[in-house]
This record gives C-alpha cells, structure tokens and sequence, in this order.
C-alpha cells in the first residue's frame, strides 16, 4: 500500500512516494500513548469518585482502629513501638554493612594502587 501525496499545489510534480503507517511510525506511536494517557486518566478518575463514595457512606468504618486514633497505653501499643524499633535497628544494620563493605572496599583500592606504584617504580629503577 502506498500512498502518493504531491509536491506543492500542482498535480502535473511528481509525486512523492511514502510508506503506509505502521506499527513502528512514531505518529502511530504518539496516537497509542496518548489514548494509553486518556485510559489511565479515566481510571484514575473512578479510581477517586469510588473513594469519594466510600467515605460518604462508611465514613463510621473508616476511622482509624483504636492504637492508632489515640488509645491508652495498652500492651498493643508497647508492642507497635517495639516494632519499629526492630524495624530501625535491622534498617541501620543493614546501612552500616553497606558503608563497612564500600570502606572496605576503598581501602582495598589504596593497598592496591600502593602496590602498583610500587611495581612501576622498581621497573623504573631496573631499566636504568
């Protein structure tokens, strides 16, 4: 399939030859994104006027559970901060490898470099 379009306003030109639109033209390409843009627009739009509704009607069922909306001090409670706690303390353990490993790693890099400077240098000296 191809398409001719004219050169100008005359039809007497010679026409210039292209190619179909397919699947790899970047206007087909533009045209798929953005209807993809449109699709996801609708979606998220649903998406809020679903939550909207949920909060009108079951506003009662969606407060927050009692530990979080500010209960007394109750073992629940002493066991969420405990929680987080342990969460912070792997969370620092596993930063802290991190930062031993990249140390390790830079000294490494000295100790090496140290001894090819040294290499070089003893060469230097043999060869004169």
């Amino acid at each position: 399939m191809r398409a001719s379009l004219f050169r100008g306003a005359s039809p007497r030109r010679t026409p210039l030859h292209t190619r179909s639109r397919g699947p790899h033209d970047p206007r087909s390409a533009r045209v798929a994104h953005s209807l993809a843009l449109v699709r996801s627009a609708r979606l998220a739009i649903v998406r809020a006027l679903a939550t909207g509704a949920l909060v009108v009607i079951g506003s009662e069922t969606l407060l927050a559970c009692p530990v979080c909306f500010g209960a007394e001090e109750t073992s629940m409670i002493d066991g969420a901060k405990l929680g987080v706690a342990v969460m912070l303390a792997v969370l620092f353990a596993v930063q802290g490898g991190f930062v031993g490993f990249f140390l390790y790693l830079r000294k490494r890099a000295k100790r090496n470099a140290e001894l090819e400077l040294d290499a070089e240098w003893s060469d230097l000296q043999r060869g004169a």
